[in-house]
């Protein structure tokens, strides 16, 4: 894995939208909803915020327009989805990763 950690911390939306697509290709509604699930309601995307994280993941190379797509019955052809670059993988993981080692040593601090 290469060193990711200049695009480190990541913004709560850009954390959201990536733990978003890390389970497949989504469509920005999927995502919005998504989201919320992921953060039981306290995170809600609206749509200048939804698109404006989504083009600068792109920009970032975390995210590319997905080739991927549904059935045509179960889709709408106006709809572009999105998923995750290897790139986009590893600031994700490296991300969680710093978080964990915040949390490890907040516990640690307020156990002392």
């Amino acid at each position: 894995m290469s060193d990711v950690t200049h695009m480190l911390p990541l913004s709560r939306s850009l954390l959201h939208l990536l733990l978003a697509l890390h389970e497949g290709a989504r469509h920005g509604y999927a995502v919005k909803k998504r989201v919320e699930e992921l953060s039981d309601g306290v995170v809600r995307m609206g749509p200048g915020t939804l698109y404006t994280t989504i083009a600068r993941a792109r920009e970032m190379g975390l995210i590319v327009e997905s080739a991927e797509r549904p059935p045509e019955e179960k889709d709408q052809a106006q709809r572009r989805y999105y998923e995750l670059t290897s790139l986009g993988q590893q600031v994700l993981r490296a991300d969680i990763e710093r978080i964990g080692e915040f949390i490890d040593h907040a516990r640690s601090a307020i156990s002392s």
